[in-house]
């Protein structure tokens, strides 16, 4: 039983306890970006960044087809690495979920890791609760990234 489970969640389903894993991987396009330079040591710079998305793979699920992807993500950075903490709301056709996320940057990979955490469902989403990880990497063209994200929720 608890193997099937698993695989259930492996593959975004309902193990029948409401429980859920999810998977998705998005491209996020920077939409606006703000850039301050703090000037306390050399290359501290903290960024407001908004950005726009849409899926490269994504399962529908009970919310029905994506709509739309947006974030806004604050940037504390010192050479390139640092802090990322923000918000984002995904639209769905019958609801939408608003989550938190908050990690880092590395310099040396230029990969941002970290975790995310519901905040509020609504429509076929109201009941939502759930937390994951994810991992944002630069794509070749410039203020293009891709977000890979999984964890688990339940309805």
């Amino acid at each position: 039983m608890a193997s099937m489970d698993r695989k259930k969640r492996a593959a975004g389903q309902r193990t029948g306890r409401g429980d859920m894993k999810r998977k998705a991987v998005f491209r996020l396009v920077v939409t606006r970006r703000e850039t301050m330079y703090v000037q306390d040591r050399f290359d501290h710079s903290m960024m407001l960044v908004e950005m726009e998305g849409e899926p490269i793979e994504y399962q529908v699920g009970v919310a029905g087809e994506f709509i739309s992807r947006r974030s806004v993500t604050f940037h504390d950075r010192v050479r390139g690495t640092g802090t990322t903490k923000g918000y984002s709301i995904t639209t769905f056709q019958d609801g939408s979920v608003s989550t938190t996320f908050e990690g880092g940057r590395d310099a040396a990979t230029r990969l941002t890791t970290g975790t995310w955490t519901v905040l509020r469902g609504t429509g076929k989403l109201a009941n939502i609760r759930g937390s994951g990880r994810f991992t944002v990497r630069e794509r070749k063209e410039q203020h293009d990234f891709v977000l890979e994200m999984e964890g688990d929720y339940e309805l």
